[in-house]
């Protein structure tokens, strides 16, 4: 068996061991934080994905990552719409619609053909266990990792019904204790929630604002519209996002990551692509600001 290549430690460059969590659309952040790693010349020398953790880090190791931070910049409101192919067996998406288009923007690659090291993580959910996908085709590895149940139709993969790395592993550490780098980090998209305003767009949703306009009537003595109550999907994904939340606490609790990087849990909704430019900022800041707090001892000349 092949071995997937690690680039050894230069001097003055450490190489990083890196665990990229799920969280849908929160995971563009994962962007910001490989290019202020590299920014700051760090090398990444290996890369374990769950979900969106998954797509990012694999995109990464193919070396592709400008070409999709390019196209998914360009993405409005309805784009995201359009890439969704709708169905109603195994789930509400096929998924392959996706996938098809960032194949074709971005090619394919055998994951032990990458330059580092990759691991997506999916979920068997036949028989409850996870699931690390070490070799193969990166995006049929990365189809299965993004499968969230009841939404995307789970992906079969050697005989096997693979869903959402998240149900099990959703910052996956565990894949990278054993590779060989100077340090281990983690991005956690489920960081306790901070202040990133939703974004303001020409064609945004009105809830937002005809709530803040019965709050500021209800002093004139207004009526104040009534809660919107969430639809199945909202309500979903609410529920994932806590479950979600608190197991990637006891994961990192057990597994402890040298540094860990966290983006808030509320940063943005599961399917908030077209925000991605402020999404990738958030995560450069949030990797400036944990590496100036924290940096591994310089190595002697």
């Amino acid at each position: 068996m092949n071995e997937p290549a690690t680039p050894a430690s230069s001097p003055g460059k450490p190489v990083v061991a890196l665990a990229l969590g799920a969280g849908g659309a929160k995971g563009l952040a994962h962007i910001g934080a490989l290019e202020e790693l590299e920014h700051q010349g760090y090398a990444i020398g290996a890369i374990a994905g769950s979900s969106m953790g998954a797509l990012i880090g694999g995109i990464y190791a193919m070396g592709k990552l400008d070409v999709y931070r390019d196209w998914v910049c360009t993405l409005a409101r309805f784009d995201v719409l359009r890439l969704v192919d709708w169905t109603f067996r195994g789930g509400l998406i096929k998924g392959e619609k996706i996938i098809e288009t960032l194949r074709q923007l971005i090619g394919d690659a055998r994951i032990e053909e990458l330059p580092l090291a990759f691991t997506a993580v999916a979920t068997d959910i036949d028989r409850e266990r996870e699931v690390w996908l070490t070799r193969g085709q990166l995006f049929d590895a990365i189809r299965a990792s993004i499968a969230i149940p009841t939404v995307f139709r789970p992906h079969l993969l050697d005989g096997r019904r693979l869903v959402d790395g998240a149900l099990l592993n959703p910052v996956p550490v565990t894949p990278l204790i054993r590779e060989r780098c100077d340090f281990l980090m983690a991005v956690s998209l489920d960081g306790p929630t901070g202040p990133l305003a939703p974004a303001q767009e020409a064609d945004a949703s009105p809830e937002p604002r005809a709530g803040l306009l019965g709050r500021l009537l209800a002093h004139g003595g207004a009526k104040v519209p009534p809660v919107r109550e969430p639809g199945a999907l909202e309500l979903l994904t609410q529920a994932m996002d806590l479950m979600q939340s608190n197991l990637a606490r006891m994961r990192l609790a057990a597994y402890e990551p040298d540094l860990l990087i966290q983006i808030p849990r509320d940063a943005a909704a599961t399917y908030e692509f077209y925000r991605a430019r402020e999404l990738i900022e958030l995560g450069r800041t949030r990797t400036r600001e944990a590496l100036e707090r924290w940096r591994p001892a310089p190595e002697a000349a």
